[in-house]
């Protein structure tokens, strides 16, 4: 099936919304995408220029945590593209976020990044690390050596922007392609811990091995995540799991505010044991990061957590661990592929042109690791029909290969719409709501669908009831298998 065919069928489709959250989440449909958010660089260049900024951050509960993040300066250019007619806020790039902006560059790049230090002088020096990458701070020749004088100053792991407005630059070529993390090396048990930590995402830069089929959507960066034939998708997310511990914070804020001159001592906190109170999605705690990306209610927080995917569509999932502890994440209803972990390949030892990473499902969030995953939402065996009362045929067939595992693509398939025949046709179980219970709103219709839905204009639901989602998408949870966060 072509994009052309794909683009058409969305308007007819049934909306999937997916709550994620290091807590369990249960969300209301919005608008149907899916993507990376991120900067591109300076006017469309490979330069981009951060700074270490302290701020606060809020949570669900209303507390405003002291924090620590990498900010953008100048003009960068924001992807993905905003598509015509895109609605909600446009983006912006604060002076100070959690996670850091993240950077989107391709195969082959030469990447250049400028730290400034505008963190509090109790804070000291500065830094980031950028795993999986040769980094030069001096100046990186067309051959790739590294000559020059040094910027910044010198750090145990890396060259550090000083206090006090300081500057260092990392320059390093972007290899292959993946999802990388970058974080501060200095002092990084704590500095990570108060929110200096991001993404890089390399986009590849050939797509030879992809099929022609494999056209880039509005919401995914490019036609493939690697240049290898499974590796095509439809929509992507990130998810940076992360936790937070307040009291933490509040003792950094306090030596912070004791030393508001240079020089002063180095920052001291108890780290352990380590008992965080938050666990946070890019940078928001369930239900904040269901909230649209770019929300002015965030301003420090422009990240959302808030994957939505029409049945069939292959979702890349870019995953990284940017905490101390694990989060494992659960998706529901279907496992997951694993395409590249830090950017790496799993590839058949025996045919390197075929994927030989597990299917999941539940990922477990390493420390410092990223992962690439694709996921395909079937709605298989869910005992009534996916599409409801939209007037559409089942015929039956597989699905083409290009949407998920093969191997579990047996028969019973609409090859164009992805619906599962076995169940098509069959009533949707409702139990309507009261519409005098208002603490409901607009978070439970009382089915599983929230809403139904016809090709072209929404149906209302029966007579004397509420239709709380007139675009007919459904919800349910992905959430964390640790047991203190659920």
């Amino acid at each position: 099936m072509n994009h052309t065919t794909t683009n058409k069928l969305r308007r007819a489709r049934r909306l999937v919304v997916l709550g994620s959250a290091a807590l369990c989440s249960v969300l209301l449909a919005g608008v149907a995408q899916a993507a990376v958010h991120g900067i591109s660089g300076a006017a469309g260049s490979k330069a981009f220029s951060l700074t270490a900024w302290a701020g606060t951050t809020s949570q669900p509960d209303g507390a405003s945590i002291y924090s620590w993040g990498y900010g953008c300066t100048g003009s960068p250019k924001f992807m993905p593209d905003r598509p015509a007619g895109a609605v909600g806020p446009a983006p912006a790039c604060p002076q100070m976020q959690t996670p850091g902006p993240t950077m989107i560059v391709t195969q082959g790049d030469t990447v250049t990044v400028t730290l400034t230090n505008n963190l509090p002088p109790a804070a000291g020096n500065t830094s980031i690390l950028f795993p999986g990458f040769a980094v030069c701070t001096a100046t990186l020749n067309a051959n790739g050596t590294c000559t020059g004088a040094q910027t910044g100053i010198a750090g145990i792991l890396t060259q550090e922007a000083a206090t006090g407005s300081g500057s260092v630059t990392y320059t390093f070529a972007a290899g292959k392609p993946g999802t990388y993390a970058y974080y501060s090396g200095t002092q990084p048990e704590l500095q990570i811990e108060m929110g200096l930590s991001g993404a890089i995402i390399v986009l590849p830069n050939t797509l030879v091995n992809i099929p022609s089929s494999c056209a880039k959507g509005p919401y995914s960066l490019a036609n493939a995540a690697y240049d290898q034939a499974d590796s095509c998708y439809d929509r992507e997310y990130l998810f940076q799991f992360s936790e937070l511990s307040g009291p933490i914070h509040d003792a950094v804020k306090a030596q912070v505010d004791a030393c508001p001159n240079a020089p002063c001592p180095q920052i001291a906190v108890t780290m352990e044991p380590y008992q965080p109170n938050y666990f946070m999605i890019n940078g928001r705690s369930m239900p904040d990061d269901m909230d649209a990306a770019y929300s002015p209610a965030y301003p420090n927080q422009p990240y959302n957590g808030n994957p939505h995917m029409h049945p069939g569509e292959k979702v890349l999932m870019r995953i990284i661990g940017q905490g101390h502890t694990q989060h494992p994440f659960h998706f529901h209803g279907n496992h997951a592929r694993v395409l590249a972990r830090d950017a790496n390949l799993l590839l058949s030892q025996s045919d390197a042109t075929k994927l030989a990473g597990p299917l999941l499902f539940t990922t477990p969030t390493v420390s410092g690791q990223t992962q690439d995953q694709i996921f395909t939402w079937t709605g298989q065996g869910l005992n009534w029909d996916v599409y409801g009362r939209s007037p559409h045929t089942c015929n039956g067939k597989a699905l083409p290969a290009k949407l998920g595992d093969p191997s579990a693509q047996s028969a019973g398939f609409d090859s164009v719409t992805h619906e599962y025949c076995g169940d098509h046709g069959k009533p949707i179980p409702i139990t309507p709501p009261d519409p005098t219970i208002v603490v409901n709103g607009q978070w439970y219709a009382g089915t599983p669908y929230l809403g139904l839905q016809t090709v072209g204009t929404p149906t209302p639901e029966a007579p004397g009831t509420l239709n709380q989602n007139p675009q007919g998408g459904y919800a349910y949870m992905w959430h964390s298998h640790n047991e203190r966060e659920i």
